[in-house]
């Protein structure tokens, strides 16, 4: 992968990350079961470290 694709992806990650963080703060609030939520925060907080190591390995 080319580090401007791995970028891009880095930044799509971060925005899915940004809106199920306000998703699982609204649900929180409202006393809603959270798990699942928390549980896909964590693959994209994992995923975006691979992606970061990718990033630094990557080509131009």
């Amino acid at each position: 992968m080319k580090k401007a694709d791995v970028q891009a992806r880095i930044d799509e990650v971060k925005m899915d990350y940004i809106r199920i963080q306000g998703d699982l703060d609204k649900l929180e609030a409202n006393g809603g079961n959270v798990t699942m939520l928390e549980k896909t925060l964590s693959r994209y907080e994992e995923e975006l470290a691979e992606l970061r190591k990718q990033l630094d390995q990557a080509a131009e």
